[in-house]
């Protein structure tokens, strides 16, 4: 069974997380928000090491962790990114439109796609397509744990922005049918900020789902 770590890092408070394969000793950060140093030792103090870094996508705060944990490995990680949001990459997400000034890392060196399987050790994860918030948005679906990190599509109660550049609120939502409310009703959903939910609970009582 996976373990998963959550640590709430930066300026606007967002969710990066841990996922560590036990048998494998396989560890993948998921959207390393700020302070890499901080996601790295919380992965040695567990005894782990980090291989691998996702991105649901490119905005700033989801990213800026990067620079800290490549520098803190002896080796690159991969580092997987839908090639839809390179752009935003490589404008550090939009960093300076809020005052930031991002390190500067290796380019992602895995290019993510819809359908895609990735591997944590010998765990499977299915890798979903989802813009609207950004154009290359990706979930991670975890079936065999039934956890989906779902990035900034969709919150407790609530939905991604979209009136950044490449957001798109028709697409958002026609994301968030296809790709989250497809998923099993006890699914939980770890998102980017705020609290873990589920898609029963959404479906039940998300107010931008109740039309």
């Amino acid at each position: 069974m996976i373990t998963i770590k959550r640590m709430v890092l930066g300026p606007v408070q967002t969710n990066a997380y841990l996922l560590h394969d036990p048998q494998s000793q396989a560890t993948v950060a998921i959207d390393p928000a700020w302070d890499g140093e901080k996601i790295v030792k919380l992965a040695e103090q567990n005894g782990w090491q980090i291989d691998q870094i996702w991105l649901t996508h490119a905005h700033f705060d989801h990213l800026g962790g990067v620079a800290g944990i490549v520098k803190s490995l002896v080796s690159l990680p991969t580092i997987a990114l839908h090639a839809d949001d390179l752009p935003l990459w490589r404008v550090q997400g939009g960093a300076q439109l809020f005052g930031f000034q991002l390190e500067s890392t290796p380019e992602p060196n895995l290019l993510l796609q819809h359908g895609q399987t990735l591997k944590v050790g010998a765990v499977e994860v299915e890798v979903r397509h989802a813009p609207g918030h950004t154009p290359g948005h990706v979930v991670f679906y975890v079936p065999t744990a039934q956890v989906c990190f779902c990035g900034d599509v969709i919150f407790e109660s609530g939905i991604g922005r979209t009136d950044l550049p490449g957001g798109d609120f028709e697409t958002l939502m026609n994301s968030i049918r296809e790709q989250i409310l497809t998923l099993p009703d006890q699914t939980r959903l770890l998102s980017g900020h705020g609290n873990e939910t589920t898609v029963a609970q959404e479906r039940q009582h998300n107010p931008w789902l109740q039309w």
